[in-house]
């Protein structure tokens, strides 16, 4: 017989083949074959597998080939490996099993993709990057690192930020006018209502939570229309006593257009001749995928606009980590709200991210990130174009979800019908109207959305194919 499989009994406790047949090199076919038997459920998860050595004999192959077979598969999220446990096959969402439901009560259904916006690639974490760091900023951190600390946060992560931001983004500041936070929703609550005392005009479409958040801070929001050029920032100066704006210039969240550059000057133009400031959420500023991403509104004047962020889209939201760059006049009154104790952001975590930053890891990181979560973007963009092509993909190719626009003459109970189909087949997302302001005026869209950052690579042509089956059909 011709060595195409290999009998993985000694190493997995049962009787197992690996088919290498097919073209391609040594690698390419060990990868198949490996894809094959998890996808077929003959390696079934948690499966510890033999290591690279075992194989690579038991194979007649170079152990290199092996260990790059390996990675390309954990990268994938065929696989997982953690030192001291080996490599498994990765746990993967499974179709609920069969449940008898009591009388009269429909069963609960747990979804099988995961669809949710705003959720990255949990995967994808960069542990042995982000450890190596952390071992590095901890060996050289100063003594005084561990004492009481400093409200505007530590200054290597601030010096780290300013350098990053000026680079990257166009920001224009220094680590003094910078203050570290634990994330966007913090620095809405140290600015609201102590430091900018609102009424706020903000965008149409938005997250609920920070509207939430603001509402029960005692801040009324004026919603400004949104459409293909981003918010209607030409609204602001027939707003009375409205002395603030909350802006995603970058990327508008959520329907996913850039604000016009017009638009943008006139913005700042408005901040100039009222002596009003903006809040610049640059979400997304770093997942651009079709070209450069422009500079943040900040550097259009640093004076009257707060350039806020994070890393719980770059990283992970479980670093609980942001930053706020303030205009110099805003410093003292946001380190008076903040207090003297430090009681948001670790001090461990700043000082890595500090060595991330500096050493060029997260650079690397966002630049793998990119490549993957673009060739995400593109599978939705051509799955939808084969399966539903009367409805559109919209906005710009960037960030961590898209918008699935339904016809212009869908109403809202279209969309609603459309969402219900979409949770029947096992998917969490959400529906377009969910993010628009209560108070908007602007005529409603219809949609769906839809994150395409959180599912496996393993398991993702799955959500895409559940996802065409649930939109609706063309007229």
């Amino acid at each position: 017989m011709p060595e195409s499989w290999v009998n993985l009994a000694e190493s997995l406790g049962a009787d197992l083949h690996l088919e290498l047949t097919g073209p391609g090199s040594r690698r390419a076919v060990l990868i198949r074959a490996l894809r094959d038997a998890v996808r077929s459920g003959r390696l079934a998860p948690g499966t510890r597998l033999p290591p690279y050595r075992s194989l690579a004999a038991d194979l007649g192959i170079a152990r290199n080939t092996v260990a790059d077979a390996y990675a390309e598969l954990v990268a994938e999220g065929w696989l997982s490996a953690r030192q001291g446990s080996g490599t498994r096959v990765a746990q993967r969402a499974e179709p609920p099993a069969p449940t008898r439901a009591p009388a009269r009560r429909a069963p609960k259904r747990r979804p099988t993709h995961n669809l949710l916006q705003g959720q990255p690639d949990a995967a994808s974490f960069p542990r042995t990057a982000w450890l190596a760091a952390a071992r590095r900023a901890l060996t050289a951190a100063p003594n005084d690192a561990f004492g009481p600390g400093d409200p505007r946060g530590r200054p290597e992560l601030r010096r780290a930020l300013s350098d990053y931001l000026a680079r990257t983004r166009g920001v224009r500041t220094d680590p003094e006018r910078i203050v570290i936070c634990s994330g966007f929703a913090h620095a809405l609550r140290l600015l609201f209502p102590a430091v900018l005392p609102g009424p706020l005009a903000v965008e149409s479409y938005g997250l609920p939570f920070h509207r939430h958040l603001l509402t029960t801070a005692g801040i009324r929001t004026h919603p400004l229309a949104i459409d293909e050029h981003g918010a209607n920032t030409g609204e602001l100066s027939a707003l009375d006593g409205i002395r603030a704006a909350l802006l995603t210039p970058a990327h508008q969240f959520p329907t996913g257009v850039p604000l016009h550059p017009d638009r943008r000057a006139a913005a700042i133009n408005w901040a100039r001749a009222t002596g009003s400031y903006l809040l610049e959420d640059d979400y997304d500023g770093e997942f651009r995928y079709d070209r450069k991403p422009v500079g943040a509104l900040q550097g259009l004047d640093p004076e009257r606009v707060l350039h806020l962020g994070s890393v719980s889209k770059s990283l992970s939201p479980a670093v609980r980590l942001g930053w706020m760059v303030l205009p110099g006049r805003l410093v003292d009154a946001v380190l008076e709200a903040k207090g003297e104790r430090e009681a948001w952001a670790g001090v461990t975590d700043q000082l890595t991210l500090a060595e991330f930053l500096t050493s060029g890891a997260y650079d690397r990181h966002i630049r793998r990130m990119r490549q993957r979560y673009r060739r995400r973007r593109d599978q939705l963009v051509d799955a939808v174009t084969a399966q539903a092509p009367h409805l559109t993909v919209t906005g710009i190719s960037a960030g961590l979800h898209a918008v699935l626009q339904l016809p212009h003459d869908a109403t809202e109970s279209d969309e609603r019908t459309a969402l219900r189909a979409a949770h029947w087949q096992g998917l969490a997302l959400d529906a377009l109207s969910d993010y628009r302001h209560p108070d908007a005026t602007m005529p409603p869209r219809h949609g769906l959305v839809i994150g395409y950052a959180t599912p496996p690579d393993s398991a993702f042509p799955a959500a895409l194919e559940t996802l065409c089956r649930a939109l609706p059909p063309g007229a």
